[in-house]
């Protein structure tokens, strides 16, 4: 027999969703069913919680404790990415293989170095800024009418200055 389930114990399951969109109860159902919450329940909070991020893959986690589970998007730099490209959201279904064409503010690759900046393995913050610049140039975009590759170059070799925070 399994051991007893401790109501105060704190659990953190981690999954990838669609932004406002409700996935799957048949995924979700193995993840949260053992823990005593209701796979429909969870998959409607996640759509909710996750309405800004429309059509985006994204990770969501669940902290569930005393069977109430709390709903927290954590965005990833292509996500945070393509949104700052302020995309119209697109159907999923009939749209495939798209290419992200379009410009971006620095500001907005200092922004998601901000949000990244506790899960980069940087030293320091113009570390992860070449790795948000990265992923820029893996979606396809430019930043400030410059390829990102050019902007890291220039961050290595000390011609443009990042902030330190």
């Amino acid at each position: 027999m399994p051991p007893k389930f401790d109501p105060n114990e704190i659990k953190i399951i981690k999954l990838r969703a669609i932004g406002g969109e409700v996935g799957a109860t048949s995924s979700l159902a193995p993840k949260v069913g053992p823990l005593g919450l209701s796979p429909k329940k969870i998959g409607e909070d996640i759509a909710k919680a996750t309405g800004e991020w429309k059509g985006l893959k994204i990770t969501v986690q669940l902290t569930v404790q005393n069977r109430q589970a709390k709903v927290e998007v954590c965005p990833s730099a292509a996500a945070l990415i393509i949104r700052a490209l302020k995309e119209p959201p697109r159907d999923r279904k009939k749209v495939k293989n798209v290419k992200h064409h379009g410009n971006i503010k620095m500001d907005d690759i200092y922004y998601a170095a901000r949000v990244m900046r506790p899960r980069s393995l940087a030293k320091n913050f113009s570390g992860t800024v070449c790795e948000i610049l990265g992923t820029a140039r893996s979606v396809g975009c430019t930043i400030d009418g410059q390829t990102p590759q050019d902007l890291i170059d220039q961050i290595k070799d000390g011609e443009f200055e990042c902030p330190d925070e």
